[in-house]
C-alpha cells in the first residue's frame, strides 16, 4: 500500500529507489548485476518495478501479462511526452 502511494505521488523512479533501500535482498535475488536495474531505472521504470515484483518466484502465467502492461505503460509515457510537446508548441506559435 505504501509503495502504491509513493508511485502515485512521486512516480516509478522514486518507488524503485525506496523499494531498493528498504528491501535490497529482493533486488539482489532478482538481478545478478547492478547495470540491468540501473538501465531499467533510466529507460523503463514501470517494467523494472513489475519485473522485481513477479520475477523472484519465476515468471509464468499471468506474470507475462503484467510485464506486458508495464512495457506498454513505459512506451506510452515516452510517446505521450511527444504529443504534449507538439500541442504546446502549436499553441505558442499559433
Amino acid at each position: 500500500m505504501c509503495l502504491f502511494v509513493i508511485l502515485l505521488f512521486f512516480g516509478p523512479r522514486a518507488g524503485i529507489v525506496l523499494w531498493w533501500l528498504f528491501e535490497p535482498l529482493r533486488w539482489d535475488t532478482t538481478f545478478s548485476s547492478f547495470w540491468l536495474p540501473f538501465l531499467g531505472f533510466l529507460l523503463a521504470p514501470w517494467t523494472t518495478l513489475m519485473y522485481v515484483l513477479v520475477a523472484p518466484g519465476g515468471v509464468n502465467g499471468l506474470d507475462w501479462l503484467w510485464l506486458g502492461l508495464a512495457i506498454v505503460v513505459d512506451l506510452a509515457s515516452y510517446s505521450s511526452g511527444g504529443v504534449y510537446g507538439r500541442q504546446r508548441r502549436s499553441v505558442q506559435t499559433g
